[in-house]
């Protein structure tokens, strides 16, 4: 059965972390399940001097995924850990019970300016994740799996899950799908989606028509339910993320950048980041 859109959900501007802007869908409802937010950052052109970042923040119960299309970010945390992102770069961190870390632009962004864009989508844990070991997965470009049809007019890359007979490489908690794809105007590819999984649309990029309803740039289309998603490129071509995943059915309890199942794990996530204990 092939999926239609369900519903379409605007985006808004608004500001993070020390500053920059972001496009972010204005509702996120129970379809958008395992996933919490997304973001994209940008595009943004940066003057010398101009680019911002996140400084050190804490997260705990859920996954940040950073992919950079254009610019330069670096990342550090309170263990140790460090590292680059570059253009087509991912970095798939699992906070689990607790990391403290920032997201701040490369010196060559400072010192130069230049073009930033890039998405950072959260995925919820289940329950009894929650409280796992933190992890980093930082995968190059050159690494993560790309593929195109035979004609060259769907190209796809393989963040997480399957698409175009090519799998990705990384490592996930729960069954995730995640592509970057871009079409060509009037080309046509179907997608096999689990059944059973919540599956999404965001177009950034010209606009992409599903079972007859259109989906243009900054739109965050939910589908229905089936096993099949035939999309094609209408006249000015089609730029979009693929994202998948399984309902958690759990309770969710959020306060900023900590996401657990009941208040009163928030109340000792809020306590272990005050006694520092978090991280």
């Amino acid at each position: 059965m092939n999926r239609k859109l369900a519903s379409i959900v605007p985006t808004h501007t608004v500001l993070e972390g020390g500053g920059f802007k972001v496009r972010r869908p204005a509702a996120m409802g129970r379809l958008m399940s395992p996933f919490l937010l997304l973001d994209e950052m940008g595009p943004v052109d940066y003057a010398p001097g101009e680019a911002v970042g996140a400084p050190s923040h804490p997260h705990r119960g859920f996954e940040t995924v950073t992919y950079l299309l254009d610019g330069g970010m670096c990342h550090e945390d309170s263990a140790g850990n460090s590292g680059d992102l570059n253009p087509g770069d991912v970095q798939w961190m699992t906070a689990g019970r607790g990391v403290i870390h920032s997201e701040l632009p490369q010196e060559h962004m400072m010192r130069d300016g230049g073009r930033m864009h890039g998405f950072q989508i959260w995925v919820n844990l289940p329950a009894k994740d929650k409280m796992m070991q933190p992890r980093y997965q930082d995968i190059p470009s050159k690494d993560i799996p790309e593929a195109t049809n035979e004609d060259g007019t769907v190209w796809a890359k393989i963040v997480a899950g399957d698409a175009l007979g090519t799998s990705a490489v990384i490592d996930t908690v729960i069954p995730i799908t995640y592509i970057h794809m871009k079409m060509k105007a009037g080309s046509s590819y179907t997608h096999q989606c689990d059944p059973d999984h919540n599956v999404m649309i965001y177009a950034f990029g010209g606009s992409v028509n599903i079972e007859g309803r259109s989906l243009h740039d900054g739109g965050l289309g939910l589908l229905d339910k089936g096993d099949e998603l035939m999309l094609t490129a209408e006249d000015d071509g089609a730029e979009f993320l693929i994202l998948g995943g399984p309902e958690l059915g759990e309770p969710i309890s959020r306060y900023g950048p900590f996401v657990m199942n009941t208040r009163e794990e928030i109340y000792q996530a809020i306590e272990d980041f005050n006694n520092g204990t978090l991280a």
